[in-house]
């Protein structure tokens, strides 16, 4: 089956990928909708909303700072590098990932849209302007602009829409490439989920890489299960033999 795959990516001209939380959890991240997700009581559905927020930014900060906390420990594994990998190897490449622990953006990766954000950025609340924020913990909580108003993290968050610029990048990913390679994602968080169907309804080939079956495998072309930090960086070995 892997030969089968390493064959169609030898005659790919324009390789997209997405990744989700798997990809991230074979670092130590926790899974957003595993039992890992839960802390304090709280629901990381019931933490990631604009009204909890509004309601109660300490406790939302704090969760985040928690978070950030987790993932300045982790480092990109084999499947991140797997990906930098491709992204050198075809002239015609692109990431989306629904990530936002900016591992990928770690490994150096360029052609790439973090399309629910990066909890490293932070947005003001009132002026809209975004930056990184690397402090870990953070000094204080909740953080402030320089203006005085309270910092938000630049993720999104249930119930609100997707930027139009990274929709905008993503959908023209969808529409060039040829081959999609989506790799650790439970195949249910939209709009994302839809995309790999999009890519067959346009005629590419869909390739699934997640450690078990998800609604994506009814949808795709072949199906590799196991950890992307070993199937990736196969496939790009393949691909150089």
């Amino acid at each position: 089956m892997i030969e089968k795959v390493i064959e169609r990516l030898k005659n790919t001209k324009s390789l997209l990928v997405i990744t989700g939380a798997g990809i991230s959890a074979e670092s130590g991240i926790p899974t957003f909708r595993g039992a890992d997700g839960l802390w304090q009581n709280y629901r990381a559905e019931e933490l990631a909303t604009p009204w909890a927020f509004e309601r109660d930014p300490v406790t939302v900060w704090k969760w985040y700072d928690w978070r950030r906390g987790i993932i300045s420990k982790a480092e990109p594994n084999k499947g991140h590098i797997a990906i930098k990998g491709f992204e050198e190897r075809f002239e015609n490449f692109f990431l989306i990932t629904q990530n936002v622990d900016g591992l990928h953006a770690r490994t150096g990766i360029k052609n790439m849209v973090e399309i629910h954000g990066n909890l490293w950025r932070v947005r003001c609340s009132k002026e809209n302007k975004t930056f990184m924020l690397l402090d870990h913990p953070l000094r204080e909580i909740p953080p402030l602009c320089d203006c005085g108003n309270i910092l938000r993290p630049d993720v999104v968050w249930f119930g609100e829409s997707i930027p139009y610029e990274y929709l905008e990048k993503a959908y023209s990913a969808i529409n060039s490439c040829d081959t999609l390679i989506v790799a650790g994602t439970s195949g249910v968080v939209y709009p994302v989920a839809s995309f790999p169907q999009m890519v067959k309804d346009n005629g590419g080939f869909v390739i699934e890489v997640n450690i078990e079956a998800t609604p994506i495998s009814q949808i795709a072309d072949i199906s590799l299960f196991g950890a992307s930090g070993d199937i990736l960086p196969s496939l790009l070995k393949g691909l150089a033999g």
